[in-house]
């Protein structure tokens, strides 16, 4: 099937109410939470249902459970204009985890509908200090007593917006023998705040995205109950791939829609400003970067619609989803970077977004697996293709 991509009537209206919906409610926010380090809850709370009335909250869900069902190339349109904003704002038009999905029996009406509907707040708990990129490093053990476990360990670099209400934890339930020798056998829980031994407390504060928070996560002798787990036990990973896989195409696009906003504050600039009696935009040493941004973003536009577009029929490989977030995120730290270049000192002033949009861009080439787990993926899977 020849991959030929043309937003519909529909995909159009929804990046047009995206768009205005920003332009109104969120970028007038940005630099204020920004400077405040986090989102004052009532902002917060009325951005939800500012969300909601318009009918983009939860957008990413299906239907069925009351989301706004969107196919994997509309939801591309619709993170690439969310990503024009600041992830602390934009967060709060909501995108549950998908693995939520993976809910069932009790679990459906205690956390999923809660979720979709913005009354609960989650957070994906993966990352521990020694389990960064090497996921199957964590340590986290749930010991199974009986028809509970016990849960001790830590978490740390879980971002969200606000205390979550619940956590998706990730723990080590085990060991299964493999052709490989031993290995982790890895369990979902859902973990509420509030349960005894659960203590939740704000991490070290982040250059990028400062107002996005940032949680450690502590497990003392926290007991759960086996309905607790998401999706099977042992199969933590199974219910999560989906879901990692599709977030790094959409941090892609995400990327994409920052990269093209800075490229349109340094096109305007270069437009109006002027030295030695003329547009720096007609100095070829401005011109040419301008040109440069504007291929580079074509070009990651172009793989990450590609990368969808195979997500959505089923083609997907973990190598695409790697070349895809690698190439877009690296793309928007070159742009970034020379929208400040072409601005000069004005660029670092607190005075325009460019500033901050270059520290949160930082961030986008090592969280959902850094540049080099993307090239280790994309090359490992080349590799394997000739030993077949």
């Amino acid at each position: 099937m020849p991959f030929d991509f043309q937003p519909s009537d529909e995909q159009r209206m929804l990046v047009e109410t995206t768009r205005a919906f920003i332009e109104k409610e969120l970028y007038p926010l940005e630099r204020q939470i920004d400077k405040l380090g986090h989102v004052p809850p009532e902002i917060g709370k009325e951005l939800k249902e500012k969300a909601k009335a318009v009918g983009l909250y939860a957008a990413n869900m299906p239907e069925e459970v009351g989301g706004g069902g969107l196919d994997v190339m509309s939801q591309m349109l619709f993170e690439r204009e969310l990503g024009k904003v600041n992830w602390a704002l934009q967060k709060f038009v909501g995108r549950p985890s998908y693995i939520l999905m993976a809910c069932k029996g009790e679990q459906i009406e205690k956390y999923l509908l809660p979720t979709v509907r913005g009354d609960k707040s989650e957070v994906f708990a993966l990352t521990e200090p020694g389990a960064g990129s090497d996921a199957m490093s964590i340590t986290t053990r749930a010991e199974q007593d009986g028809d509970d476990y016990i849960l001790n360990g830590g978490k740390h670099f879980i971002t969200g917006v606000g205390e979550p209400d619940f956590a998706i934890v990730f723990t080590v339930t085990g060991m299964d023998e493999t052709k490989r020798g031993p290995r982790k056998r890895i369990t979902a829980f859902l973990v509420d705040r509030g349960t005894p031994g659960f203590t939740i407390r704000r991490g070290p504060r982040c250059v990028s995205y400062r107002a996005y928070d940032n949680w450690e996560l502590f497990f003392d002798n926290v007991r759960l109950n086996k309905r607790q787990i998401l999706g099977e036990e042992g199969k933590g990973f199974a219910v999560a791939s989906e879901w990692l896989l599709g977030g790094r195409v959409f941090i892609a696009a995400n990327c994409c829609g920052k990269a093209e906003r800075a490229m349109e504050l340094a096109l305007d600039w270069a437009a109006t400003r002027k030295q030695f009696g003329q547009t720096i935009g007609k100095f070829q040493g401005v011109s040419f970067k301008l040109a440069d941004m504007k291929t580079e973003i074509a070009a990651a536009d172009a793989l990450t619609a590609y990368v969808c577009w195979k997500l959505q029929n089923g083609t997907m490989t973990d190598g695409d989803a790697g070349m895809a977030k690698l190439f877009a995120t690296e793309m928007l730290g070159r742009v970034t970077d020379q929208a400040i270049q072409i601005f000069g000192g004005m660029g670092l002033m607190e005075e325009l977004p460019l500033e901050m949009m270059w520290r949160d861009a930082r961030v986008e080439r090592i969280w959902e697996g850094t540049s080099e787990i993307q090239r280790h993926i994309i090359s490992r899977e080349m590799l394997r293709a000739k030993e077949q």
